[in-house]
């Protein structure tokens, strides 16, 4: 879905579901709040529960008025409380605009930055992949390396482990966002145990809370979750329906905040990272970190409306 129909979704619903004037004030003061942290299991590191991907949205050439629409919804993450940006070697010019952003903001020690390399290269093709991405991303390290879209169940962290002890990169994990790749995934849970897993995770797909979000919590694998809108079909699926009562009790004002503190409720999860491009996504993605989160009886209440919507 285009980015026109998330636009009208918020118009429509701010407009439809005006606040009482308490209601407002409570929305107004959770907005100035910083956003949720939660730790990382292996290291202790406190991580804002709400960041940026970019695949996508961050792959442009030549463009400065994406550039400073793009420098502008990172100073709002920053502002926010948050600092988790995901790119990947692979996302075009995406890690190379992340680079530019985090550069031209001043912005990059208050930022966690994130990138991957293809998973099926040789080591020195891999080693190759990260010294670009250091390159493009204009640092001398990045807060996690992440190993690209998973398939092997024989797939090793040795390399990344050696990164880590160089000082390449703080952190390191494993990557995918297709259900085809669980099965393989699961051994690599278990025996490589990795600071981070990120996987595809949402209210409209739910594949990974059956064996490997529960996997990877058991394995002290910090969990980052992708397409968190079902690569915008969620938003296509409520356009033109109003946000349900029941969204004020966990303080939500739009259904991206819905459907985010839906992931960010899952035990498992550590953070979510919706591809985000324009400075009001930001600010509406943000408010998902912030107020009460579903408990297990209210996820059951926002299953059984989406499966019904």
């Amino acid at each position: 879905m285009r980015d026109l129909d998330r636009r009208s979704l918020l118009a429509a619903t701010a407009a439809a579901a005006l606040l009482p004037q308490a209601a407002r004030a409570q929305s107004a003061m959770m907005r100035a709040a910083p956003i949720l942290k939660r730790r990382v299991p292996q290291t202790g590191y406190m991580l804002p529960i709400v960041g940026i991907g970019t695949s996508q949205v961050f792959e442009f050439e030549n463009d400065p008025a994406k550039l400073e629409e793009r420098k502008t919804v990172v100073r709002n993450l920053v502002a926010g409380g948050g600092s988790l940006i995901d790119t990947a070697a692979s996302y075009g010019t995406a890690e190379a605009n992340v680079g530019l952003v985090s550069e031209q903001t001043g912005l990059r020690d208050r930022l966690f930055l994130a990138t991957k390399y293809t998973s099926r290269i040789s080591h020195a093709d891999a080693e190759a992949s990260l010294k670009r991405s250091l390159q493009r991303l204009k640092t001398d390290h990045v807060d996690l390396q992440q190993a690209h879209n998973v398939g092997d169940p024989n797939f090793s962290c040795a390399q990344m482990k050696d990164w880590k002890a160089k000082g390449l990169c703080k952190h390191y994990g494993i990557t995918s966002s297709f259900d085809s790749a669980y099965e393989a995934l699961a051994p690599v849970l278990r025996r490589e145990k990795p600071e981070f897993f990120q996987i595809n995770y949402s209210l409209g797909d739910r594949g990974a809370e059956t064996v490997l979000l529960p996997l990877a919590r058991d394995n002290g694998c910090a969990v980052l979750t992708n397409l968190p809108f079902g690569r915008n079909s969620m938003f296509k699926k409520v356009a033109g329906k109003p946000i349900p009562d029941w969204a004020r009790e966990i303080g939500c004002t739009s259904f991206a905040q819905i459907f985010l503190k839906y992931n960010l409720s899952h035990p498992a999860v550590t953070a979510v990272i919706p591809g985000t491009d324009k400075p009001q996504y930001m600010l509406d993605n943000l408010n998902a970190g912030r107020g009460p989160m579903p408990d297990a009886a209210f996820r059951r209440r926002i299953e059984q409306w989406w499966d019904t919507v």
